[in-house]
């Protein structure tokens, strides 16, 4: 096998001025998101590899807040969707009006038309509207009375949802869970990171003096730079032996889907521009598994424990992972 090394002697160094505008934004949400940099670090992934971003966690860690924290550090449109059993699906991306004084229809765009879309509880809405919300994810713009019209560039959804309560939500199906590209959870700050959170917020929220440190063109330029980093063939064919190991496995009932590994291909490119490197070594792939890929994949009921549905899908990918041998 190839080793990886040969590559890192052919690509050029990743430009200074994109490495200083991912720290910029990355310490930009961290004034407001305490003690949790490998959250911030993948909300900022999903942004640069132009995908969308699941938070499930439980209430009260932070989950609308670092998707409020990202919207605010980028200078570009924002709109919150508080998702209920009632909206509809012309809530989400518009309707025609009728105009009296001109006697015709006119288009009312919906919140979707945003750069960054928030939203928030996403599986407390019906299936109806949920799947509204799939067209836009997956090709960037919505039909509507017959009409096709364009999401704006950049477009990121940061949807959050919340794992442990079921009363009036409407669990997200395989299909609209596909078309987000990482899901992470948050968790419970550390204690000196909790007291931080208490201090910040004595007399003001920090989020009220977050500032815009990027703007939509300059997302765009990042975006584009993610896909000239290098990912060696041995790399690839890693990637592909652990999308094949994930569909081979007696414990799940459903694999990891050609969206799941165009989604780790290029998350890995975007974590690899994060890290400062043109090239993409094993560490990114192995780190990006799980958030890519355990919301993607059903366990089997066979082998089903006491543990959460997501809790199961990363304990069996872990397993898998050890049955895959890395690249030099």
């Amino acid at each position: 096998m190839r080793r990886l090394d040969t590559v890192k002697q052919k690509t050029p160094l990743v430009a200074a001025e994109a490495v200083e505008k991912i720290e910029r934004l990355q310490q930009a949400i961290e004034t407001v998101i305490k003690g949790k940099p490998e959250a911030v670090r993948l909300g900022i992934v999903t942004l640069m590899a132009g995908g969308h971003l699941l938070v499930e966690d439980v209430p009260g860690v932070g989950k609308t807040t670092l998707a409020h924290a990202m919207a605010r550090a980028l200078h570009c449109s924002f709109q919150r969707i508080q998702f209920t059993s009632d909206l509809l699906p012309s809530d989400v991306i518009g309707l025609s009006v009728y105009n009296q004084h001109t006697g015709v229809f006119e288009w009312k765009p919906g919140p979707i038309f945003a750069n960054v879309v928030l939203a928030d509880e996403i599986n407390r809405t019906t299936p109806k509207t949920q799947s509204a919300m799939l067209e836009a994810m997956a090709e960037r713009h919505v039909t509507a009375e017959g009409i096709t019209r364009p999401l704006p560039a950049p477009f990121i959804v940061l949807a959050t949802q919340n794992p442990i309560e079921h009363h009036g939500t409407y669990p997200l199906p395989e299909s609209q869970l596909d078309r987000f590209m990482l899901r992470l959870r948050i968790g419970y700050p550390a204690t000196d990171d909790e007291r931080q959170i208490l201090r910040d917020r004595e007399y003001s929220d920090p989020l009220d003096d977050l500032r815009p440190v990027m703007t939509a063109e300059e997302i765009i330029e990042l975006q584009q730079s993610v896909a000239d980093v290098s990912v060696d063939e041995a790399l690839v064919e890693y990637l592909m032996r652990i999308v094949a190991a994930t569909r081979d496995s007696e414990m799940l009932d459903l694999g990891a889907s050609p969206r799941g590994t165009l989604a780790l291909f290029r998350a890995a490119q975007a974590l690899a521009l994060t890290e400062e490197r043109s090239y993409c070594i094993p560490d990114d792939i192995k780190r990006l598994v799980i958030p890519v890929f355990a919301h993607r994949i059903l366990v089997s009921t066979r082998f089903s424990s006491s543990l959460r549905r997501s809790e199961e899908a990363e304990a069996v990918l872990i397993e898998i992972m050890k049955t895959v041998s890395v690249p030099l």
